[in-house]
């Protein structure tokens, strides 16, 4: 077949979630692809361009979801319901790509114009509710942070070593209210509450504001 960015954004989609951000190379994409390297770079420049289109793809299609969903919301809708929508799906797609977390996190440095929309309609967002300029970036900043570090969270419990019921019952009498409290919600719910907690904050931020003058 012929060798085209897209084919290639596949195979290295595929290559990363095999061998992680360190492992992944031209070459191993170039053997997926039954080619060579040399005929990759007719189409992408540089290991670095193929991150970033990797990562566009990710966030385009975190981007995609979040419009479709937050479409399906009623016009009397709150900001923090808008901001739990695109927080969901964000999630929702990293769940979907094997190391997306990862890829979502390195966007900025690629100025990956699909984390650059996620972070725009966030800050419109926030912007819209009301948070102060002075706080916007940072507000975003936490959202997509606490997002991209639950994430990766996830995706790394699949590989954690077993423990022995001995180690777990030591670590538990030496961390008691670590362990009491870890396991009384799911993941999903886990994110819900945290995700609520954050908007809390920033709600605060909001209620400081000044009204303006009359």
């Amino acid at each position: 077949m012929k060798l085209t960015q897209e084919r290639i954004v596949d195979a290295g989609m595929a290559t990363f979630a095999e061998v992680g951000y360190h492992g992944l190379s031209m070459r191993q994409v170039a053997v997926r692809l039954d080619s060579t390297a040399g005929s990759l770079y007719y189409h992408v420049k540089s290991k670095n361009d193929l991150l970033a289109m990797m990562a566009d793809r990710v966030c385009l299609q975190a981007y995609d979801a979040a419009t479709a969903a937050l479409a399906t919301l009623p016009p009397e809708s709150t900001w923090r319901e808008e901001v739990e929508v695109q927080a969901a799906t964000l999630r929702q797609s990293l769940h979907e790509h094997p190391g997306g977390a990862i890829l979502l996190a390195d966007s900025p440095k690629m100025l990956s114009t699909g984390g650059l929309s996620l972070m725009e309609r966030l800050l419109r967002t926030l912007l819209d509710a009301g948070v102060p300029r002075p706080h916007l970036v940072t507000a975003a900043d936490t959202l997509l942070s606490h997002i991209t570090g639950f994430a990766l969270q996830e995706q790394s419990e699949s590989q954690a070593p077993a423990i022995t019921p001995e180690r777990y019952a030591d670590l538990r009498t030496r961390f008691p209210l670590t362990f009491e409290e870890a396991p009384r919600h799911g993941q999903d719910e886990k994110f819900h509450r945290s995700i609520h907690l954050i908007c809390t904050a920033i709600e605060t931020l909001i209620a400081q504001e000044p009204e303006p003058p009359a």
